[in-house]
């Protein structure tokens, strides 16, 4: 019996033994094979990612629309960098480059410095960044940085290249380890924003200046964009401007979105849209950003298939005999235009006439019952009103008033919301009959002084400084010019 127990006890310790040895000796094999593999894998599905971003570079490029083979199925969105591995049934190098970029000499193998071929002359170049000066950053997003700078010292620019620190590149090399390619791959986003930005010529499209290709971070031919400078859209702020103003906004980015619908490329959508892909040029608004901007259409198979979902509401478009979601590109735009844009900017503190057509505007907007073409018509019937003053209400009031010449107020101003001017109440109106009424409606107004100076309406507004006038038989207005003739130098 003893015995017994001993041979038990002494094959369990050697079954343990040599259950140890196996271990040693063919485990880390095994997870050595496990890991090459793995690595293969993710050296083949980046490599995969690197030749369709270069491809869809090219497409644009060549202004060619996506084949039907290179069109999404699935619904359109914000594109990073999508670096999760995916199954493919064709194998990887099996796919041949469309035959226009053959015939145009292109190779299908992605490169690493894309020469563009400019319809304009390239103003700036590589020799204009070494003379760089006053460099501040002013922020960055999932793919780029973003830098002000001084060229040649004189002209203002912003600078565009891959951010080293950024999303895309930090999650790239999490998963790849190849630093080198990595950039490549983001790298292909700022060369196809640059090919859209000299593509589209628009009035609200941010001016593209130049690029410059140098060596920089251990990586050669690392890309710089120059571009024209802009504010950014801080919404906040611009709920505290004028209307006039923000309806200025508003117009612009409709403006844009009817371009985008009708492009030269076809109908656009811009898939990241938010207030910060956009910029203030002189009061005007342009996107700055494009590089997930897309003219790739849905394909359907029933009206099921052309689904739009959004935070707040969704939507189901038509799906045409051609197979394609009707216009889902130009409402996605639209849609985005009215939850980030027309319900915030264009009702509040608008002429009460014109009121019930921007309401109008809004709700048709906001629930998709219009086109791009009608949302601009409508706009710019509001702005032919308002610089017109087909708008003003006819009244029978007549408030007595007396006109003195060449006068202005000094220190005897007050401050009004909105205005022009943060020292006092300074407005646009259309005529000396608006003014009256804007100043009967303020209970501080005892006077106001007209500027003839239009404001980006042209044709519409004179400037009017409404004042509280200290009711004094001796007040004197002409002694108080030089204060007129300092407010016009702080206007030009």
């Amino acid at each position: 019996m003893r015995r017994r127990k001993l041979a038990v006890a002494a094959g369990f310790c050697l079954s343990f033994f040599l259950g140890s040895l196996f271990n040693v000796l063919f485990i880390p094999a095994v997870f050595e094979q496990q890991q090459q593999q793995q690595s293969s894998e993710g050296r083949s599905d980046l490599a995969r990612q690197i030749r369709e971003r270069y491809q869809e570079v090219l497409r644009y490029q060549e202004h060619q629309a996506p084949t039907a083979r290179q069109r999404l199925v699935r619904p359109l969105e914000r594109r990073l960098m999508d670096l999760a591995p995916q199954q493919r049934a064709a194998a990887a190098g099996s796919e041949q480059p469309p035959k226009a970029e053959r015939s145009k000499g292109f190779s299908s193998s992605p490169q690493a410095k894309i020469e563009l071929s400019l319809q304009q002359p390239q103003l700036l170049g590589c020799r204009d960044i070494h003379n760089v000066t006053h460099v501040h950053y002013l922020g960055s997003g999932y793919t780029k940085a973003v830098y002000k700078a001084v060229l040649n010292r004189s002209l203002a620019v912003a600078l565009k290249s891959v951010d080293f620190g950024g999303h895309d590149i930090e999650n790239c090399v999490k998963l790849y380890a190849a630093l080198g390619d990595c950039y490549r791959l983001a790298s292909y986003k700022i060369v196809k924003e640059m090919i859209l930005l000299q593509r589209l010529q628009h009035d609200n499209i941010l001016q593209l200046y130049g690029y410059c290709y140098q060596d920089s971070n251990d990586i050669p031919d690392t890309l710089t964009t120059i571009t024209e400078l802009g504010s950014p859209l801080e919404m906040i702020q611009l709920l505290q401007t004028s209307w006039e103003d923000r309806f200025r906004i508003c117009l612009s980015l409709v403006r844009l979105l009817h371009y985008l619908a009708h492009s030269p490329l076809g109908s656009m959508t811009l898939l990241d849209f938010r207030p910060r892909q956009f910029v203030i040029v002189d009061g005007e608004l342009k996107v700055t950003d494009l590089d997930d901007a897309s003219i790739e259409e849905a394909s359907c198979a029933s009206n099921s298939d052309c689904y739009m979902e959004f935070p707040a509401r969704n939507f189901t478009l038509p799906c045409s005999v051609e197979g394609r979601c009707q216009s889902m590109n130009e409402k996605r735009n639209l849609y985005n235009a009215y939850r980030f844009f027309f319900t915030y900017l264009l009702p509040h503190s608008a002429p009460s006439s014109l009121r019930p057509l921007l309401d109008m505007i809004v709700n048709a907007t906001g629930e998709l019952h219009w086109g791009i073409d009608e949302t601009v018509a409508q706009l710019e019937r509001v702005l032919h009103l308002y610089k017109s003053g087909l708008y003003l209400l006819n009244t029978t009031r007549t408030p007595k008033y007396r006109e003195v010449l060449e006068a202005a107020i000094l220190e005897e101003n007050y401050r009004c919301w909105p205005s022009y001017h943060h020292k006092g109440c300074l407005l646009s109106v259309f005529d000396v009959s608006e003014a009256i009424e804007v100043c009967e409606s303020h209970s501080q107004c005892q006077a106001f002084v007209l500027i003839n100076q239009t404001t980006w309406t042209g044709e519409r507004c004179h400037w009017v400084i409404a004042a509280a006038i200290a009711k004094n038989p001796s007040y004197q207005p002409e002694k108080e010019v030089d204060f007129l003739k300092g407010l016009m130098s702080i206007l030009r």
